[in-house]
C-alpha cells in the first residue's frame, strides 16, 4: 500500500493536470467561436462556386468540356487526400478521419487499383505511414490555422497529377463540423467534379451568353474550385477540432475531479488509521507503564 507522502504527491500531480485541462478547454472554446465563424463564412462561398460550375456544365457536353469536370473515362488510377489536424488531445476527432479514409484506400486497394496518398495534418501522416508509407506521395502541415497557400499548393498538386495522366479520380477526407457536439467525417469527390451538389442557378427563364465561351470559363473555375474545396475542409476541420478538444478537455477535468476525489477519501483513510493505531500504541505503553 501507498505511503501518506505518495498519495499526497499523485493527489498534487492530479491536480495539476487538471489545471492544465481546464486551461485547455477554456483556450478551445475561445477559440471555437471564431473557427465556427470561419467554416460557416466559407460555405456560402463553395456553395455559390459549386452552382455557377453546375449552371455552367449543364451547357457542356463532348469531347470540349474540361477533363477536371468529366475526368478521363476510367476508374484506376485514385487520389484519396486525408485532412485533419497536426495536433491530437482532441478525442477520437483524428483518428475517425483516418478509419474511414483507411477502410476506403483498403478497399480500393483490394479491388485492384493503384491508389497514391496526400496527407494534410500531422495526425493523417503518424497514422497512415504505417500502413501505406509506400502510397504517400506529399505530406503538409496545417499550421496554426488553415491557410489559402497551403489549399493552392495542395490544388496545383492535383492539377499537375491529372494533367500528367498519373490519376483518375481524386478524393477529400475530412470532418464537417455540423455542431459543438457533432463532426460527421465526410469523402468529397473532386475529379470528376460532382456539379449536382450545387443547385444551378435559377435564370428565371433569361437565356445567357457567355463570353468567353462557358468551357474557357470551366477551365479557369475548375482547377480554382479544388484549392476552395480543400481550404474549405481544413476550416471545417479547424472547427471541429476544436469543438472536439473542448469536450475532451472537459471530460478529462472531470475525471480528475473524481480522480482526486477518490483519492482524497481513501488518504484520509489511511491518514485517519494510522493515527488510530498511533493512539493505540500510546495507550498501550501507558498502561504498561
Amino acid at each position: 500500500m501507498a505511503s501518506l507522502k505518495e498519495m499526497r504527491n499523485r493527489i498534487g500531480s492530479v491536480k495539476a493536470t487538471q489545471k492544465i485541462t481546464k486551461a485547455m478547454q477554456m483556450v478551445a472554446a475561445a477559440k471555437l467561436r471564431r473557427a465556427q465563424d470561419n467554416a460557416q463564412n466559407a460555405r456560402p462561398y463553395a456553395e455559390r462556386m459549386a452552382a455557377v460550375i453546375a449552371n455552367l456544365a449543364a451547357g457542356v457536353s463532348g469531347d470540349g468540356a474540361p477533363k477536371l469536370l468529366v475526368g478521363t473515362g476510367q476508374d484506376v488510377r485514385h487520389l484519396v487526400i486525408v485532412a485533419t489536424s497536426d495536433r491530437g488531445l482532441a478525442g477520437g476527432f483524428n483518428s475517425s478521419i483516418v478509419r474511414m479514409a483507411r477502410d476506403r484506400i483498403a478497399k480500393l486497394i483490394a479491388s485492384g487499383k493503384d491508389v497514391k496518398i496526400i496527407t494534410l495534418g500531422k495526425k493523417a501522416k503518424d497514422q497512415l505511414r504505417r500502413l501505406y508509407s509506400d502510397r504517400i506521395i506529399e505530406s503538409y502541415d496545417v499550421g496554426s490555422a488553415p491557410s489559402l497557400a497551403v489549399a493552392q499548393t495542395i490544388g496545383g498538386r492535383i492539377a499537375e497529377l491529372f494533367e500528367a495522366g498519373e490519376i483518375d479520380m481524386v478524393s477529400l477526407a475530412f470532418s464537417k463540423f455540423k455542431s459543438v457536439v457533432i463532426q460527421t467525417p465526410t469523402f468529397a469527390q473532386l475529379v470528376p467534379a460532382q456539379v449536382e451538389g450545387g443547385a444551378p442557378i435559377d435564370l428565371k427563364g433569361a437565356s445567357y451568353e457567355y463570353e468567353p465561351e462557358a468551357e474557357e470559363i470551366l477551365e479557369t473555375l475548375l482547377p480554382r474550385n479544388l484549392s476552395v474545396q480543400v481550404l474549405t475542409a481544413m476550416l471545417e476541420n479547424q472547427a471541429g477540432f476544436f469543438a472536439s478538444q473542448m469536450a475532451a478537455m472537459d471530460n478529462a477535468t472531470r475525471n480528475a475531479g473524481d480522480m482526486i476525489a477518490a483519492m482524497t477519501l481513501q488518504y484520509n483513510r489511511s491518514r485517519q488509521a494510522q493515527i488510530t493505531k498511533e493512539l493505540i500504541e500510546i495507550i498501550s505503553g501507558a498502561e504498561a507503564l
